[in-house]
């Protein structure tokens, strides 16, 4: 059974629904399991500390959760086009994995939800990329062969699953949104059964 990690960071709980659909995807593939993770918030106040595990969601993801994994989807809410601090703080925290050459050679994709239409989600989703691209993984984007691309009015893009959540951040996520996770979720999975099989 290959554990593709779907490791996320949500504020408002967009990017955690996204992450959840995606995780339903790479479980719709016959060999694969998909592996909830989240990193914890950053703190401004240096003596403050997150608990061990979190009131609610997935579990934090540990170092070991990217040695496990066969696949890697990586999700962020939009923060000025960049992705939250909260994931660049773990991300920038990867140097060990990056000089073993974990994750070198994996299927990787990503997602994303912002504020407004935009707010910044195709550079997020780009920036994202970049750090995955050094760790000398496989980005895995969305093709215009899935309708839900070119139909949306909403989030969607070929870099990555998106969603717009509204000012308030109570805008559902579309149908074509949902389509497009559950997509990229089972592309992540097949692409990771394939490179395992070589």
């Amino acid at each position: 059974m290959l554990d593709i990690l779907v490791l996320y960071y949500s504020q408002h709980g967009a990017t955690r629904e996204l992450a959840r659909l995606i995780a339903r995807g790479v479980d719709s593939v016959p060999g694969c399991r998909a592996r909830l993770r989240t990193v914890p918030k950053i703190s401004t106040v240096c003596e403050a500390v997150a608990p061990a595990i979190p009131d609610d969601g997935a579990p934090y993801v540990e170092r070991q959760d990217l040695v496990d994994c066969a696949g890697l989807a990586l999700g962020s809410p939009t923060r000025f086009g960049n992705m939250a601090s909260a994931m660049k703080y773990f991300i920038d925290g990867t140097g060990g994995e990056w000089m073993q050459g974990t994750l070198a050679g994996k299927p990787a994709c990503v997602f994303t939800s912002s504020a407004s239409l935009h707010g910044g989600q195709e550079s997020t989703l780009l920036t994202m990329m970049i750090p995955l691209l050094h760790h000398g993984m496989l980005i895995a984007g969305l093709p215009y062969s899935e309708a839900a691309l070119t139909a949306t009015q909403t989030g969607g893009t070929p870099y990555g699953v998106s969603h717009v959540s509204g000012m308030d951040d109570r805008q559902p996520i579309s149908e074509h949104e949902k389509a497009l996770a559950l997509a990229q979720g089972k592309r992540l999975g097949e692409l990771a059964v394939r490179l395992a099989a070589r």
